[in-house]
């Protein structure tokens, strides 16, 4: 396994993360705990999950992600192994605290809280705003239009609500998600000029398909030390080729809540597909390896999140770590992004 400093800590962190979003709704408990265990087996010290957690969002399913991974810290006593991210919902989620805007200091007070409760810990490593609370584009959304009567928690309230929690003991690091370029520079700069909680990492989507992180927020992360943690680095399976040529396996996500995606459903999409599995199978290469070590390679990277329902999937994704892309390959890779750029952006 390789491992990389979160932010500016002395945290080192798998460049695997364990995503576990699924847990409490496409796989049970059991299969949760045979996850965990495989993955610290495999060097993994890194697990990512959301109070929102199990997806999709559901208010029976709302905490149960955390739930399972407090129950594995219990039965296995190993707490201590394990980095852990969690996050906060943005607002927009009627059953979460009224749905209204969630980051000041009463709402992340009580989220904390609520997180630790089912996570059995007393501490979390890595607490991240989940999205933001200001109308912006992310979870795909395209076509910025600015609106000024947003109304949202200013940024150096939600810094000194949060250094507080983190002077408790509760959390020890900062991160966001779902974030811009201009959100991120502007909670930098506060954190600066305040003396306030830094953040140490943003949680994005990048994938083959979807690589617009490059643009802007890439940059930022390398000279402020602020990595992405990169979710859907398969696309949400597609870039592991088991939806090439219409298939639509039993239990796949895309099958029970392919709805959910209508980003990666492009014409770009499928042909960009195919060309990168022309890669993989000339040079003798799993696609999915192919696509998760790419992303794992980027000199902004700090952690690729996997997320996996079956152990072969997972165990596969773990073995990309020790995968080798030639010069020819990333080449290979960079022409076909040339001519269908962030087909699903």
């Amino acid at each position: 396994m390789n491992y990389r400093k979160l932010g500016n800590t002395d945290l080192e962190v798998s460049t695997i993360c364990l995503g576990t979003m699924t847990w409490g709704e496409q796989n049970t408990q059991e299969e949760g705990f045979e996850q965990m265990d495989h993955a610290l087996e495999q060097g993994i010290n890194f697990f990512d999950t959301a109070e929102i957690y199990a997806v999709p969002p559901k208010k029976e399913t709302y905490g149960k992600t955390e739930e399972i991974i407090g129950n594995w810290f219990k039965k296995k006593n190993n707490r201590s192994k394990i980095i852990l991210a969690t996050k906060i919902s943005g607002p927009g989620i009627s059953w979460i605290r009224g749905g209204e805007n969630q980051y000041d200091k009463k709402n992340l007070t009580e989220a904390v809280n609520q997180s630790l409760k089912r996570l059995q810990t007393d501490y979390i490593d890595l607490y991240q705003l989940h999205w933001p609370e200001r109308k912006s584009n992310y979870f795909g959304r395209l076509g910025y239009e600015h609106k000024d009567d947003s109304e949202w928690n200013d940024f150096e309230d939600v810094l000194n609500s949060l250094n507080e929690i983190i002077k408790s003991g509760k959390i020890k690091y900062i991160g966001l998600s779902n974030e811009t370029a201009w959100g991120l520079s502007k909670f930098l700069e506060i954190s600066k000029t305040k003396n306030l909680p830094r953040v140490m990492s943003v949680q994005n989507p990048y994938n083959l398909l979807n690589r617009t992180y490059e643009i802007g927020l890439a940059e930022t992360s390398v000279r402020e030390k602020s990595g992405l943690l990169a979710y859907s680095p398969l696309a949400s399976g597609i870039m592991s080729g088991k939806y090439r040529n219409g298939a639509m396996p039993d239990g796949s996500r895309m099958k029970l809540f392919g709805d959910r995606f209508p980003r990666y459903k492009t014409k770009n999409a499928t042909v960009a597909v195919e060309e990168y599995y022309k890669i993989a199978k000339k040079h003798n290469l799993n696609l999915a390896q192919m696509s998760l070590k790419f992303c794992e390679l980027q000199p902004f990277m700090t952690s690729i999140i996997i997320g996996a329902t079956t152990m072969d999937q997972l165990k596969t994704d773990i073995e990309s770590v020790n995968l080798n892309l030639s010069d020819e390959v990333i080449k290979e890779i960079n022409e076909v992004q040339k001519i269908y750029p962030n087909p699903c952006p």
